[in-house]
């Protein structure tokens, strides 16, 4: 299941020793308007202060740095909504603190792609031209 709006994607990577393992990753929009992330940190504590940090991974700075009590409890996990400065195919790191302690850390892929499930590195840079042309080989 693919969805986009800061829900976790599931990659399963088949090895050659038959095993598999998962990897998640939070797919956000270059958007000037509140994004949700979903997430389940390691403990949580309602009302408490949490630092949330974005860093940008090629350029190793911080985009997101807040000091928040506004990450929500659900049922089976918890939410962050606000608005991040990321930049359309560019990759983060987000780390939540309480504290000093690391509590959750994920990494947030940015893309305006619509349809996730055939997602492209190359969308929009190559099109295909159709043509007419019928060539004879002998």
């Amino acid at each position: 299941m693919i969805e986009k709006g800061g829900y976790m994607l599931p990659f399963f990577i088949i090895t050659n020793s038959k095993f598999f393992y998962c990897i998640n990753m939070i797919v956000l929009e270059e958007s000037a308007s509140a994004q949700t992330i979903n997430l389940i940190p390691r403990k949580f504590t309602s009302g408490d202060s949490y630092n949330v940090t974005i860093v940008n991974e090629t350029t190793n700075t911080e985009v997101h740095n807040v000091d928040t009590t506004s990450i929500t409890e659900q049922l089976y996990y918890n939410t962050y909504t606000a608005v991040f400065d990321l930049k359309e195919d560019v990759s983060y790191t987000l780390t939540i603190k309480e504290g000093s302690e690391v509590i959750h850390k994920d990494k947030i892929f940015c893309t305006n792609q619509a349809d996730l499930t055939d997602y492209t590195i190359n969308s929009g840079a190559y099109i295909a031209n159709d043509t007419d042309n019928e060539f004879i080989t002998f």
